[in-house]
């Protein structure tokens, strides 16, 4: 069976050492490490862990052997804008409708953030599918690590 192609934003990375996050988001990559996922990430999640603590980069480094790293094209940065135009997010998190842009795509199944407030949203979900099916993409799934877990049989 084919890994899904998952996009995962900066703070998944960062979830890996956060107490609330922690044990979710290292079974998250375990699963990706199994072959359960092939990770998308941008360049702006690479620009951005440039700044992270260095445990946050170390697991960046190390998880590039499953990784993806997507350039940012143009494409990407007209659907950012149109989710912006359509009022989903301000300007001021504009990096973080580029994270749905990007993962829109790349032609990701789904995408894995913890960021509540912008991205895993019961309000935004729909409406960035909204302007994806508009613009002639698929629907992206959005989730957080959490929710991806295998439990088992």
């Amino acid at each position: 069976m084919r890994a899904l192609r998952v996009y995962v934003d900066t703070c998944v990375f960062g979830g890996a050492f956060d107490k609330e996050f922690q044990v979710a988001t290292q079974r998250f990559f375990d699963e990706v490490r199994s072959g359960s996922f092939h990770l998308i990430v941008s360049a702006l999640v690479q620009d951005e862990l440039g700044e992270a603590p260095s445990q946050v980069s170390d697991l960046f480094a190390e998880m590039l052997e499953w990784t993806t790293v997507a350039p940012i094209s143009a494409d990407a940065l007209d659907l950012q804008q149109a989710y912006m135009d359509m009022g989903i997010l301000t300007p001021k998190w504009a990096d973080d409708a580029l994270h749905v842009a990007m993962a829109t795509v790349a032609d990701c199944s789904l995408i894995v953030s913890w960021n509540f407030k912008h991205i895993v949203h019961f309000e935004k979900i729909p409406q960035y599918n909204a302007v994806n099916a508009k613009y002639g993409y698929r629907p992206l799934a959005i989730y957080s690590p959490f929710e991806v877990l295998h439990y088992g049989n």
